[in-house]
């Protein structure tokens, strides 16, 4: 397992330019506060997450975190720029539908899952696939620690839900996921193409 995590960094790890001015890398613990500030804008503009955290910085930062990625935009000086999205990788949690509907599927077990959640983009940024560049970060990190790439989005995220599908992840079908104040919401789940 050591060298598959060893394998993953070198695949996901550094900065890596990702076309039209935007380099994909590793999130790092500074990134932190910029993160936090990107997603409020995002939640005032799309309403995700749809229940604001109390800890934002936590909320970005779940246990089970194997990574998480952020996206730039590149100045004209070459050096990294604005923080333009964000994106993470964890082992699944209790409540994650996704995992549990793969394995029915495939008969793998849930374990050998991997969840992709925390996606977002800036409002300012978007237009320009950063948010496609973030989950091939993801799924490359997941592939290169023998996991398949599986995730869970509210059923009504429409635009979320196209967006998975251009992508050409699998529906995997739909369930009840009870979040931490209480509620019950309807998920999609899908799960990456195979290579």
């Amino acid at each position: 397992m050591a060298d598959l995590e060893e394998r993953a960094n070198v695949v996901a790890s550094g900065s890596r330019r990702a076309g039209s001015g935007v380099s994909v890398r590793r999130r790092r613990p500074a990134d932190l506060a910029d993160c936090v500030r990107v997603l409020g804008d995002v939640h005032r503009t799309d309403g995700y997450p749809a229940d604001w955290p109390d800890r934002p910085a936590a909320w970005l930062t779940p246990g089970g975190l194997l990574a998480a990625w952020i996206a730039s935009a590149a100045e004209p000086d070459g050096s990294e720029g604005g923080l333009a999205g964000h994106v993470g990788l964890a082992r699944s949690a209790p409540g994650d539908v996704a995992p549990g509907l793969w394995s029915t599927r495939t008969g793998g077990r849930p374990e050998l899952t991997a969840v992709i959640g925390r996606l977002y983009v800036a409002p300012a940024a978007r237009g320009h696939r950063i948010g496609a560049r973030l989950m091939a970060s993801a799924v490359a990190h997941a592939r290169a620690l023998g996991l398949h790439p599986v995730l869970d989005v509210l059923a009504a995220d429409t635009p979320a839900v196209a967006f998975y599908r251009r992508l050409g992840w699998t529906w995997l079908g739909s369930g009840d996921q009870l979040w931490p104040a209480g509620r019950t919401v309807v998920v999609h789940s899908f799960a990456a193409p195979r290579e």
